[in-house]
């Protein structure tokens, strides 16, 4: 008895942390009331493992950033993917996700990924705007540069975003309690493959200046792209994500791919250990919210056609009332006016699925009732009990007919059923 407690303690303990690796991201539903200016604050916040609220007390400055660090994967996750069966929706959750984000699959992978990119994009623009006080400007470029150019402005300081933003989304994958090894491994290098794709979108930029916007001078400096943009480079990466298998690998066990096991993972492909469901349809243990009610584009070929979106269940058209800004006119000086115009457009939204289950008690009543019918007959219950069972997973089937028709067809009745499986009631 105490080995099986035991057990399920170990189990429950190893499911808790399955998925800590990004429970910080509840952060964003942490209240603008609440200033984290405290030690004491940092055991309020929602999401935290003790190695990040460890940060939190020695980092009290930076927590404001990494609570907007969080919104941002919230907002980017679900934008990126609006326009996909999996919405991200399920990121709303935290720190309780559903199984879509906490098991090792394709969508965690993006994640984590986009995760770890964001804290620390978030942190590398703080320190430009002066929102922190521990770290300024990024540094000049040493290579000189062209004629008409200079180096100015103030660059956005990706080497002290990185250093800290990795110190903290990747403190609970380095705890000892974190998962099994494999999950451990996937969050770690999906993580670092979010920060690959912030390094690579360091850009040039540059501000004109000269008479009459000649631009004779430009002064330029190394700047982040947006990190809608870093999220759509993540979102290629998803759709080629690679399944990995754990597998020893000389003296220790490491991540290959399932399929082409002759290689090793490569530095920049998001990895996952377990396939997706195809979301369609609703099932809680999948962590599948499904498509039904999800607005669909009709003239789309893309994945947010009704043709993909609804899963092939076809779609409901409503029509929906705009009021516009239109016809507007400039005043000299210096003011514009507009009237309200109102139009009429079209939209689109799945339909539910038309396969439908029925409650477990619904199978034991009619279980029960048949052999009620049919206590008579003890000598052939062999039989009765065969011709019960294909009965009740005919009606089962012309329930779903029914209710896809909206109206039970005239075979749906009992005794005409009875009647066919070779049954009088009696």
């Amino acid at each position: 008895m105490k080995k099986t407690f035991g057990l399920s303690l170990h189990l429950l303990l190893l499911l808790l942390h399955l998925c800590s690796g990004i429970k910080w991201l509840a952060l964003s539903r942490t209240p603008p009331t609440l200033h984290v200016n405290q030690t004491q604050h940092c055991k309020r916040l929602e999401g935290l493992v003790s190695s990040q609220v460890q940060l939190c007390r020695s980092n009290l400055e930076l927590m404001h950033t990494i609570i907007q660090a969080a919104r941002e994967v919230k907002k980017t996750c679900q934008k990126t993917f609006s326009d996909m069966r999996w919405n991200c929706s399920s990121i709303e959750n935290g720190p309780n996700y559903l199984p879509d984000l906490e098991r090792g699959t394709r969508e965690s992978a993006f994640v984590y990924a986009l995760s770890a990119a964001a804290i620390s994009h978030t942190i590398a623009r703080a320190c430009t705007s002066g929102d922190l006080r521990l770290c300024s400007c990024g540094p000049i470029p040493g290579e000189i540069p062209e004629p008409g150019y200079r180096w100015g402005g103030c660059a956005d300081n990706l080497h002290y975003g990185l250093v800290m933003g990795s110190k903290f989304s990747d403190a609970p994958m380095k705890m000892k309690k974190s998962g099994s090894h494999a999950n451990k491994l996937m969050h770690l290098h999906n993580s670092e493959v979010g920060r690959q794709a912030l390094r690579a979108a360091m850009e040039l930029k540059c501000k004109c200046h000269g008479v009459s916007g000649s631009c004779s001078i430009r002064t330029c400096w190394r700047g982040l792209q947006d990190l809608k943009d870093i999220a759509m480079d993540l979102k290629t990466k998803y759709l080629s994500a690679t399944k990995v298998v754990h597998r020893p690998m000389g003296t220790r066990k490491q991540l290959v791919p399932k399929d082409i096991d002759i290689r090793p993972v490569r530095e920049n492909e998001l990895v996952y250990l377990q396939s997706s469901p195809d979301f369609c349809t609703k099932n809680d243990k999948l962590g599948s919210i499904g498509t039904q009610d999800r607005q669909c584009n009709k003239t789309s070929n893309g994945s947010d056609s009704c043709d993909l979106m609804c899963c092939g269940r076809g779609y409901n058209p409503y029509t929906e009332k705009l009021v516009e800004r239109c016809h507007c006119k400039y005043h000299w000086c210096c003011y514009v006016t507009c009237k309200k115009c109102e139009r009429t457009v079209e939209r689109y939204v799945c339909k539910m699925s038309t396969w439908v289950s029925w409650p477990r008690w619904s199978v034991t009543v009619a279980t029960t009732l048949f052999f009620f019918f049919f206590r008579k007959r003890a000598h052939l219950c062999h039989i009765w009990i065969s011709r019960a069972y294909f009965c009740m997973c005919l009606l089962l089937k012309l329930y779903r007919l029914g209710f896809y028709l909206r109206k039970p067809p005239w075979f749906l009745s009992s005794r005409t059923l009875l009647c066919n499986c070779g049954l009088t009631l009696t």
